[in-house]
């Protein structure tokens, strides 16, 4: 019996899993739904309504009959509910893992949309007793997160799905004002709580990188744009993994780690190329990156604990943020005087 059980759940697609538990929301509501009602609720087909009533009853063993006195269907057994015989260890795991990780975007609209979504599917099997399961077990801690408007959040998702060019004005991290940007939109990126949107721009004639916080006065055109071969963000990332950042030259790195950053370094994969070698007292990581700023405040992140030895650049400016802070440590002088 478990074995037929489990065979019928993998027939059924996880995404009809909310639209399932919806049905039998509905159903066991004693309301008498009928196909045509829940096909306007769940905003889908009639035939998908009727061959989802026709997977609970055959292979679920759900209840269900059509009253034709009340034109709906009703459960025969009034306390049948799914879960307990359809919901497994692993949905459950996989559901406490979506919510928690949903919640890095908390500062998102991708967030409230999300939670209505596992709400739907989530609120039947913690009634079942499952409640302390769900939302205490398993979590991801929270994280500074920059805060993206709704607005801007759906004008960029409209450009994305449309393929629509969009403008707005943009204040880079150098910039000492706003700038007018037309931008044809790739693709969203998360690091480290930031949205940023990956797009080609037009002013620069070159794909570049917008932090999603930075960005105020968007607006829609009706032009569309087409979609380049290789417009993905990894495609240009030089195949190194320190986060958001797209450089111009690919570089050699070489850095000595120490202690704590030993342990961080070998226990992560950095780059496609990434070779460690052990050196005395630790271990040395190689790759190439184009992500030069990134692979700095990694390096400065780690303090004593990681010097780097190649390229010449990143060696100087690591001395001068030494120099700089030793300075500001010793005599207390103010940054930047």
């Amino acid at each position: 019996m478990k074995t037929e059980k489990k065979l019928a759940r993998k027939s059924l697609r996880k995404t009809a899993l909310p639209r399932i538990y919806r049905i039998e929301k509905e159903i066991a509501s004693g309301k008498f739904p009928n196909s045509d009602g829940l096909a306007r609720l769940l905003e889908t087909s009639i035939s998908t309504i009727s061959r989802d009533i026709e997977f609970m009853r055959d292979q679920l063993g759900a209840p269900i009959e059509y009253d034709a006195l009340n034109r709906g269907y009703y459960f025969t057994e009034k306390t049948f509910r799914l879960p307990a015989s359809f919901t497994s260890a692993e949905d459950l795991l996989a559901l406490c893992m979506a919510r928690s990780i949903f919640s890095l975007y908390r500062e998102t609209p991708l967030y409230e949309a999300s939670q209505q979504l596992l709400e739907s599917i989530t609120t039947p099997i913690a009634s079942d007793g499952n409640n302390d399961w769900l939302e205490n077990r398993i979590a991801v801690p929270p994280i500074a997160s920059a805060k993206v408007m709704p607005d801007i959040w759906e004008i960029i998702v409209n450009g994305l799905k449309e393929n629509r060019i969009i403008t707005f004005d943009y204040k880079g991290t150098w910039d000492e004002d706003y700038k007018k940007r037309r931008v044809h939109p790739y693709q969203l990126l998360f690091d480290s709580g930031v949205w940023y949107l990956y797009g080609f721009s037009e002013e620069r004639k070159a794909a570049r990188i917008f932090s999603l916080s930075k960005i105020k006065n968007a607006g829609s055109e009706k032009n569309v744009f087409s979609l380049p071969k290789n417009f993905k963000y990894a495609d240009f990332s030089g195949d190194s993994y320190f986060g958001v950042y797209i450089g111009q030259e690919k570089k050699s790195y070489a850095i000595n780690c120490y202690e704590e950053a030993a342990v961080f370094a070998a226990d992560r994969q950095w780059a496609a190329d990434q070779k460690i070698i052990e050196i005395k007292d630790g271990i040395s990581i190689e790759f190439t990156s184009t992500q030069y700023d990134k692979v700095l405040k990694w390096v400065l992140s780690n303090g004593c604990n990681a010097v780097p030895k190649k390229p010449k650049r990143l060696v100087e400016d690591w001395k001068w943020h030494i120099q700089e802070m030793q300075k500001i440590a010793s005599n207390g002088v103010q940054h930047g005087k």
